[in-house]
């Protein structure tokens, strides 16, 4: 069961998963945490500065979180990475031939989601982490690429489900979202 979370920064992706990790009722899933950091922490520019090698770093680190078995839980996917690779690339920021990259690792990962959690950004203020871009207007920018995506792609929005409210309720829905595709299993 490969699940992941996504959505712009600072809308509670890593918050939910890591409530996820201590929760003894997932300790047989595997936790993904970092994809972007992972590549910030070898020195390489991260969100609206990306480029080239930023993006192909990051996809490669989604295509090896999409082949892992069992219980996999991510704290972003393959979908994160062509919205950013997308807006870096109207940006100019990044090569055609890197953009049809994203979007061919796209069409070959994104079904092998079993659950997709999106995180609305309209509950969770921007709040610097050291890391994360606090660019108000990049952050709404990917926001309205992802509303776009879903827009135009039904079939991923129809196994997405989206999370709102504050954490308790945003965790709820999670434990029911796992209990549910338990009993479907």
């Amino acid at each position: 069961m490969l699940i992941s979370f996504t959505g712009a920064q600072s809308t509670g992706k890593s918050t939910l998963l890591n409530r996820l990790v201590h929760d003894s009722k997932y300790r047989k899933c595997t936790f993904i945490k970092e994809v972007t950091r992972k590549v910030a922490a070898k020195n390489i520019k991260i969100n609206e500065h990306g480029d080239d090698i930023t993006q192909l770093m990051i996809l490669n680190e989604h295509l090896n979180n999409h082949v892992l078995t069992g219980c996999v839980v991510l704290d972003r996917c393959i979908l994160d990475g062509l919205i950013y690779t997308e807006w870096l690339y109207n940006q100019g920021n990044v090569s055609e031939w890197v953009y049809d990259y994203a979007r061919n690792m796209h069409r070959l990962l994104v079904n092998k989601l079993d659950v997709i959690f999106y995180t609305d950004p309209s509950d969770v203020k921007l709040v610097d982490d050291g890391e994360r871009s606090v660019d108000e207007q990049f952050r709404q920018d990917i926001i309205d690429a992802y509303d776009q995506y879903f827009r135009t792609n039904l079939h991923i929005k129809a196994r997405t489900v989206t999370l709102s409210g504050d954490v308790e309720t945003r965790y709820k829905t999670i434990q029911q979202t796992f209990k549910n595709y338990e009993q479907v299993r």
